[in-house]
């Protein structure tokens, strides 16, 4: 008997010690020893705590308090100044001390596998990595999360740039961060949110995607995908011993084969990334995103015109920041290089769907026509990569004046045999990079493309060929691995671009 009353004794003590009289306040997973916050900014600061208690925060010279309601609370703290290290002080029925923090620039750095691939994995990654440490730059990695529903925290710890903190993070952000810092001389955040092989769609809210006729059917291929999944796998897995007969039989006769069937895996869920990984962050003040993604949506290029614009408007509507920049590259070349002009090609309508939305207000574009390897759709070239994104960022975030872009086309004039292309951002002049201009491409009304000789002409460039005595469509980077050398005398190279991109003839899928 004495030995049940002692394990009832025991129970209801340990029921005790395990329910607490109340909440302890508790702030947002985002907000860590080390953090930076957003300058000149009304910033958010946010966490949880018991219905009806008071929350103050104090830092730097600002005291502000509220009261939770709903298990929330959230303050605001007014135009910081850049500088620290800073300590902040949370305080209700319990206190809660962040130190080492600081205030200057936060960028988000999202995408798909080009951002998610880390510095041990770039160029040159083993003196970069040893080069790394600057307490200026702090890294914070959002765990790779799916989620149904949005989600409202997240769980990671702001870190000082060094080499063992560096080496597992976005190279793409860590490289365009460095050179922000190097310029501004204020402390960096960098947040890493992405995740490989992921399509915009998941990146972007359930409203947003219905708010759209032309992504309403997103919902309907996301399912439609996921019932056919198992037959997909049943042909794969009939169609790998066929290829792998024919690849040896090549392989034997001295030939390379093509890339192996690809196996069939579960398609990713609409907004699932929005809700995990993007939902949890709109609490923190920022500067801006940078963005790297496309590979994923080629195949339905037309419909990211629509889609990426949507992601963009979706997410500065969450901010509750209506113009934050939003800075993108554009597809890097891949796959074999084509000897003949190239007709159709997937990644070209994908990187024209990107052209096309410049027309968004402050988004800029970094082109890597010249940072792309036709083997390795992961080319490992990221510093040119982060520093054009970050010129990009110092134009248009930070208004200096400088030529952040390569050339774009703007439009163009018949001059009997010939093209007379237009551009802006010519900076201080075009030049072909490395001999007579490559890449431009030029047809009559039969849209029977052929290579085109092409000059400069002042800030303009002329394109013929004795073959289309009357042209009137003009291609310029036209293919899934483009090989052209249009630049400005900054260095930057032109887009990609076809004369008629507002065209209906886009081939649909």
């Amino acid at each position: 008997m004495r030995t049940v009353k002692a394990l009832l004794s025991l129970a209801v003590a340990l029921l005790v010690w395990t329910i607490p009289a109340s909440a302890e306040v508790r702030l947002h997973g985002l907000f860590t020893d080390g953090m930076v916050l957003q300058q000149d900014q009304k910033v958010p600061v946010c966490g949880t705590a018991d219905d009806g208690e008071q929350v103050t925060v104090k830092f730097a010279d600002q005291e502000t308090s509220t009261t939770a309601a709903g298990g929330k609370w959230m303050v605001k703290l007014n135009d910081l100044k850049p500088g620290g290290p800073f300590t902040m002080t949370v305080s209700g029925k319990n206190t809660i001390v962040l130190k080492d923090v600081y205030v200057g620039e936060v960028w988000i750095c999202s995408g798909q596998s080009n951002m998610a691939l880390i510095l041990k994995q770039s160029a040159n990654a083993d003196q970069e990595i040893a080069n790394s440490a600057n307490p200026m730059i702090r890294l914070y990695s959002v765990p790779g999360k799916a989620a149904d529903e949005p989600a409202s925290d997240v769980h990671g710890q702001w870190k000082a740039c060094a080499p063992d903190t560096v080496a597992n993070f976005s190279a793409v952000g860590y490289f365009f961060g460095r050179e922000i810092q190097k310029a501004l001389k204020v402390p960096v955040g960098l947040i890493n949110s992405s995740v490989g092989g992921t399509p915009a769609e998941a990146w972007t809210s359930h409203e947003a995607l219905e708010s759209k006729a032309d992504l309403k059917t997103i919902g309907d291929d996301y399912a439609r995908a996921l019932q056919d999944l198992p037959q997909a796998i049943e042909q794969y897995n009939k169609d790998l011993p066929t290829y792998n007969a024919m690849a040896d039989k090549m392989r034997k006769a001295g030939k390379t084969p093509p890339p192996p069937p690809r196996k069939p895996g579960p398609p990713v869920k609409p907004s699932c990334l929005y809700n995990g990984m993007i939902a949890p962050l709109i609490h923190y003040g920022i500067a801006g995103v940078i963005w790297y993604q496309g590979e994923s949506n080629a195949s339905r290029a037309l419909q990211y015109r629509t889609l990426f614009p949507t992601m963009i408007e979706d997410w500065r509507k969450a901010w509750g920041q209506d113009e934050f920049p939003f800075l993108y590259v554009q597809l890097a070349p891949y796959r074999p290089i084509q000897a003949e002009p190239q007709l159709n090609s997937n990644w070209a309508e994908l990187r024209e769907a990107q052209l096309v939305t410049l027309s968004v207000p402050k988004t800029g574009m970094a082109v890597i026509t010249d940072a792309g390897d036709p083997t390795n759709i992961h080319p490992t070239n990221k510093q040119i990569v982060g520093a054009r994104l970050a010129l990009a960022a110092l134009a248009i975030a930070y208004g200096r004046n400088i030529e952040y872009s390569g050339p774009i086309y703007s439009s163009m004039k018949i001059a009997g045999d010939k093209v007379v292309l237009s551009f802006t951002h010519v900076g201080g002049g075009l030049e072909a990079k490395g001999g007579e201009l490559k890449g431009f491409a030029i047809a009559g009304p039969d849209r029977k493309f052929v290579w085109a000789r092409a000059k400069i002409a002042g800030d303009n460039v002329v394109a013929w060929s004795p073959l289309v005595p009357s042209p009137s469509y003009v291609r310029y980077g036209w293919a899934d691995c483009p090989v052209c050398n249009l630049y400005n005398k900054e260095g930057l190279p032109a887009s990609p671009f076809r004369t008629n991109y507002l065209d209906v003839p886009v081939r649909r899928r």
